[in-house]
């Protein structure tokens, strides 16, 4: 891999990671104002580590160790610079059932927002079609999750069980934004300010950020399979979120369309992550260039219509 492709991957995780936890820095900045300066401290500077070298650490070599239980964590970690066939190529063997997974993953994600969650209207033909028939979400899923289930049998069973195991994932992760969304409001309440002290409301927001971080980590795996490249570029990200977090948080929100561009960024990795797995050849270069061409032009989109005002 050359020095162009890693700096044009680890950017493009850096941008994808920092956009689809949009969502999340807006729920700390919120929680944050309800607590003191020394717990806001404690979230920004240890919550950090946690958030970097804890969830965008363990969790993708987590999720590669569990295809590939032959080979040590650091086998894993240095996977990147690791010249060993017998590693590359046990890597290379378990993609196919990592990216089923994960391809499932976010599909089902998009599929979800755009059928069923509230949004400002970024492509509003389109994304009213759908939103009027939301009744229809669990019936696309899962012909989907069959047709998908269906063709990779032909292929290997594993990549199929990969297919599953991303469903599975998804409804659970699902269970846990519902709850937080209830949680948030409690504590955003006066009734939750006064019942929940300081570091209640600090280990809630670690939890969130765990939920939150599953969707960047799973996308994550469409620019690449390398482990160490996931931790710098979503530790990049995670760095960004809580720097935008403290200071500039406002200012974001501003930018109505940038979820939209998130969510349409999951859309295409989801797909890439498919393709790839029944072994179509898809260029390194194209998850980071759809990733940046997208998020720009909700980016501009959301500028204009500021301008405007």
């Amino acid at each position: 891999m050359d020095i162009l492709s890693l700096i044009l991957i680890i950017a493009g995780l850096a941008l994808f990671e920092t956009i689809s936890s949009i969502d999340n820095a807006v729920i700390n900045a919120e929680v944050l104002t309800k607590v003191s300066d020394k717990s806001r401290r404690w979230f920004l500077t240890y919550g950090m580590l946690i958030a970097v070298f804890g969830l965008r650490f363990l969790l993708p070599l987590g999720i590669v160790w569990s295809a590939n239980p032959a080979l040590s964590p650091l086998d894993i970690l240095t996977s990147a610079f690791n010249s060993d066939p017998a590693v590359l190529e046990a890597i290379e063997m378990s993609s196919p059932v990592l990216l089923a997974g994960g391809g499932v993953f976010l599909v089902f994600l998009f599929f979800h927002w755009i059928f069923l969650e509230e949004k400002n209207l970024g492509l509003p033909r389109t994304e009213k079609f759908f939103m009027k028939r939301g009744v229809w979400f669990y019936t696309i899923i899962s012909i989907i999750l069959t047709v998908i289930v269906w063709f990779a049998l032909q292929e290997n069973t594993m990549m199929a069980f990969g297919g599953v195991v991303g469903s599975t994932a998804f409804f659970i992760t699902h269970g846990f934004k519902q709850n937080a969304e209830e949680k948030e409001k409690e504590l955003l309440g006066a009734e939750g300010t006064k019942e929940m002290s300081d570091w209640s409301k600090i280990l809630y927001l670690e939890v969130i950020d765990a939920t939150f971080s599953i969707d960047g980590v799973v996308g994550a795996f469409a620019f690449t399979m390398s482990v160490p490249l996931i931790i710098i570029g979503s530790g990049i990200g995670a760095f960004i979120v809580r720097h935008v977090t403290i200071s500039n948080i406002k200012s974001v929100k501003k930018y109505r369309y940038l979820k939209n561009g998130a969510m349409y960024s999951i859309l295409v990795l989801g797909m890439v992550m498919l393709a790839d797995a029944f072994g179509a050849h898809i260029p390194e270069y194209l998850s980071p260039l759809c990733t940046f061409v997208i998020l720009g032009y909700f980016f501009l989109k959301s500028k204009r219509e500021m301008e405007q005002k």
